[in-house]
This record gives structure tokens, sequence and C-alpha cells, in this order.
């Protein structure tokens, strides 16, 4: 009876946890790099720190993130929270429950862009702000990328309860 009543139990375990829940977790580990180093970035949820620096933050949260150096213009950019490749995965082999279970807690995204990389414009140039990737070429300006992403990001900010409305949520540079 015990052996029934534990194979029982592992298998309900199993089956109402999702794959990316148990293989990724609910965070990730974003990094934050600028050029120049050294520019203070603070996330809505008020953390700060200096770059090159990382953050463990939600992958089901999108967000947005400023930065501020001394003789640069401050550039804010937004995250976001996309849906990643585990969800192919979760259909495979968590079945229907484990992608509700992923879907719910965020396990099955991933914020992008990671790493946040920016080079800054120093203040005065007419230079905008630049996204790079994590070899510091050139994928776009941040306000390129803001407005490619800016309301479904400013939705989900909203979706969290961070504020009431659209409008309320500031605007990303």
């Amino acid at each position: 009876m015990k052996k029934i009543f534990a194979s029982a139990l592992l298998a309900a375990s199993v089956g109402l946890s999702g794959c990316a829940t148990v293989l990724n977790g609910t965070s990730q580990p974003v990094e934050f790099e600028s050029e120049p180093t050294g520019a203070v970035i603070e996330t809505l949820a008020g953390q700060t720190c200096t770059t090159p620096c990382t953050f463990e933050m939600r992958r089901g949260d999108d967000s947005m993130v400023t930065f501020t150096a001394a003789g640069y213009a401050p550039v804010s950019i937004y995250l976001q929270s996309r849906t990643s490749g585990s969800v192919a995965g979760n259909l495979l082999a968590g079945g229907l429950i484990g992608g509700v279970v992923d879907a719910s807690n965020g396990a099955s995204n991933r914020l992008h862009p990671d790493p946040v990389y920016i080079r800054m414009a120093a203040t005065g140039s007419g230079d905008q702000a630049v996204l790079l990737d994590k070899d510091g070429e050139v994928i776009s300006t941040v306000a390129e990328y803001n407005a490619e992403v800016g309301e479904d990001v400013r939705e989900g900010i909203v979706g969290q309860g961070l504020y009431a409305s659209v409008e309320d949520v500031p605007m990303a540079d």
C-alpha cells in the first residue's frame, strides 16, 4: 500500500508541475552592461546597481530599466517577457497541466534583451543611445526597440498591478 501511495504521489507531483518551472525556475539572471561602464541602472521595482551588474528578475514580468551616467543622456529601455522554446517541450512532455503551470508563473518565458547592453549618448551630442548584442554589435537604437515592444510591455506592466492604466506607465526613451 505504501508503494502505491508513493507512486501516486510522485505521479501527481510530476503531472502538476511544469517542465520549465522545474528546469528554469521562475526567475532569470539578467546582465546589464553599458558604454561607458559605471552607469547606474534602476528597475521599476527600485533595484539599483552600477554596470556591469546582474539582477535576478521574474521571467514573466515585463519591466523598464533606466541608465544614468554623468555627461550622458539618461536612457530607459523596456524588458519584454517573451515565450521561450520551453513551451514546445512542455506540450510534448508536461502536457496541458504542465503548460498551464508554466504559463501562470512565467517559467516558460524569457526576458529580452539579455544582456541589456546600452551604448549611451553623450549629453548634447545629438547621437541616440543604441542597444548592443553580447559582442558589442549594434542591434538598433534604443528608441526603435522601445517603439517595437512598448505597447505590449506597458500593458504587461499594468497587468502586474504596478500601475492602474497604460497611460500611467512611464514612457521609455
